[in-house]
């Protein structure tokens, strides 16, 4: 995407010098030339047979930028494989196109800049610029530089590459001239075109007099360290890993590789060292006669060189560190990096110039509450000016009937006393009254005095002070939702009071049922012991009836026994008879002892062992009338 936007811009100046009339299109004939050159230059195959068929239709018209785009971006641009075409023929081939048509340098020898050095600034401009057609610098990042906090390098704009140049030319950059086309109508508002800068570059404000050579170095040099992506180069001593031997080589560092040549003019590459996340640079100290030293360390090798100054060594030692930061993070250019970041900061700048305006508008609601609450305030004093005038009449009023009373009604002296007496106590609530408003006039005044003065301040901390209105505005939230927290606790705080109220009243009356019912059950209590006094003396009454039914048990059975006692064992008839009488009175004792121990301890055991005592006693006699009926 980034290739696809840098080739846009360049294509765009292209077609643009191609618009001869300013109409914004372009005959096809013109846009055919266009395309066989940038296939040629991109190193694309070239599609003869889709170009003709694009442009083929009836009709001849010219063709607007939208209308080409669709062409460019399928056959030309889709092609395009980064790495296998060189950017520079691409510019140079667009800056030709554009250059006759747009860049026109005077004719008196006033030009510092040649057609070459030009089109050097052409691509920087390119390159800095938005990617927003017309392709301009905006006016408020033309004048004030931004800085990088890791890489102490401000992001570039055009004030920064004239002062850049100057610098490197070692002449002090014409300021007179700069701030008079910053102040121009058309830059403050529409911003640099790219030449409005070649102009600006053109007019002297680098200096009066200087050569095309110092120029056009300054401009290559600058060129190769944004476009060409040269992090720092220059001379260093490097030593050898053979022959041990110190040699100086020229360095061109970029942010994956650290190449050195023999000279200057980088014809002889004499080797590279690759910079990865695994390098790092280490100052060394001095030894064998070099001053300034320094070494990369790579996984296999380490290279020492030596600056020719410590200030060089810092240079040096701060630009590899940011290449391998770079390769590290897998970004390919630092200057593209910085562009983004420019990019952010516009962005940022804009959000914050529309809190401003927020705020703005906040503080004229304030101002509309305030005029608000004077308005407020002038109705409470002409309504009291009312009350006091209505007061005055009444007054007189009543003073007018109190003279009359005195004079018509002296025999009832004493009520007219009571009368005045009772009028001066209602005149004394007027007046409190009055007393109360005034003093709640005088209130509201020093509230509009405070809120005037807390106005004034909050104005004046908002100009001071604008970097805490964020901190501010989120206090105030806070201290809003804390109120409404607050309000919310009283209200819960009175709903909890009333119910607790509600359930004391409840308890009281749960207590006052407790304590009716615990009479109702102190008096059942009673009857309750009353009824079991009367079972315990029933109970007694039963065991005295059991204790008389074992007695004649007891009785019965003493004389069954004496009955069967004269019957003699040498009868064998009479022997059963003995034995049926004999089992007889052993189930019947056994009987009676087991009713007698199981029905004591209440009153259906006692009637059971009546009835079962009662119907023993009725059955004995008829076993004994059966057993002496028998014959023997």
């Amino acid at each position: 995407m980034e290739m696809r936007a840098d080739l846009l811009k360049s294509i765009w100046y292209a077609f643009t010098s191609l618009d001869m009339e300013d109409s914004g299109k372009v005959s096809k004939s013109q846009l055919k030339v266009l395309s066989h050159n940038l296939y040629s230059v991109l190193r694309i195959p070239h599609d003869q047979a889709a170009l003709e068929q694009h442009f083929s239709d009836d009709d001849d018209g010219p063709v607007s930028s939208q209308g080409y785009m669709p062409y460019l971006n399928k056959f030309i641009l889709d092609k395009v494989v980064e790495g296998t075409f060189d950017k520079e023929e691409v510019d140079e081939l667009c800056w030709t196109l554009c250059s006759k048509k747009f860049y026109h340098p005077s004719t008196n020898h006033t030009a510092v800049l040649t057609n070459k050095d030009a089109g050097r600034l052409w691509c920087l401009f390119n390159f800095l610029s938005e990617d927003k057609y017309p392709l301009v610098l905006v006016a408020e990042e033309v004048r004030k530089p931004i800085f990088n906090s890791n890489e102490i390098i401000s992001i570039y704009h055009v004030e920064y590459l004239l002062k850049k140049i100057s610098g490197l030319m070692t002449v002090e950059l014409n300021s007179v001239d700069l701030e008079e086309f910053w102040t121009q109508e058309g830059v403050q508002r529409e911003g640099v075109n790219v030449w409005s800068f070649l102009e600006l570059v053109n007019s002297g404000v680098l200096g009066r007099g200087l050569g095309t050579e110092r120029v056009s170095s300054a401009t290559e040099q600058m060129y190769r360290e944004i476009v060409g992506n040269v992090l720092k180069e220059g001379y260093l001593w490097k030593k050898g890993h053979l022959r041990r031997n110190w040699t100086e080589r020229w360095f061109c560092l970029k942010p994956s590789t650290l190449c050195y040549y023999t000279s200057e003019d980088r014809k002889e590459c004499k080797g590279s060292i690759e910079l990865d996340q695994n390098c790092c640079v280490e100052i060394l100290p001095e030894k064998e006669g070099k001053r300034c030293m320094f070494c990369v360390k790579t996984l296999n090798k380490t290279y020492e060189m030596s600056a020719p100054d410590s200030k060089q060594r810092q240079e040096w030692t701060t630009a590899i560190q940011t290449a391998i930061r770079l390769r590290t993070e897998g970004k390919s250019s630092l200057h593209k990096e910085l562009k983004a970041y420019r990019q952010e900061a516009r962005e940022e700048r804009e959000k914050r110039r529309a809190l401003r305006e927020q705020e703005t508008q906040r503080l004229q609601a304030l101002q509309g509450e305030k005029e608000q609450k004077q308005l407020e305030l002038e109705l409470l004093k002409e309504a009291q000016r009312q009350s006091q005038s209505s007061l005055e009449q009444e007054e007189q009023r009543r003073r007018k009937q109190h003279e009359e009373l005195q004079r018509a009604l002296q025999q009832q002296l004493q009520d007219a006393e009571e009368a005045r007496v009772s009028m001066q106590e209602e005149m004394a609530l007027k007046e409190a009254e009055a007393e109360h408003q005034r003093r709640r006039i005088r209130e509201l005044e020093e509230l509009q005095q405070r809120l005037e003065e807390a106005l004034q301040q909050e104005i004046k901390a908002r100009q001071d002070e604008e970097a805490y209105r964020y901190a501010q505005a989120r206090l105030l939230a806070e201290e809003e939702e804390k109120t409404k927290a607050l309000l919310l606790l009283q209200e819960e705080q009175e709903e909890l009071l009333q119910q607790t109220q509600r359930e004391k009243q409840e308890l009281c009356r749960k207590m006052e049922k407790k304590a009716h019912s615990l009479e109702e059950a102190q008096a059942q209590l009673e009857k309750v012991r009353a009824s079991r006094h009367r079972v315990d003396q029933d109970i007694a009454a039963a065991q005295r009836k059991q204790r008389q039914a074992s007695t004649s048990v007891k009785h019965w059975n003493v004389q069954m026994t004496r009955l069967m006692h004269p019957i003699g064992p040498g009868d064998r008839r009479a022997s059963a008879p003995v034995r049926r009488m004999t089992s007889l009175g052993e189930d019947m004792r056994q009987g009676d002892s087991q009713n007698g121990e199981g029905n004591i301890n209440s009153f259906s055991g006692t009637d059971r062992v009546e009835r079962k005592s009662g119907a023993n006693i009725d059955a004995k006699p008829r076993m004994l009338q059966k057993a002496y009926s028998e014959p023997v």
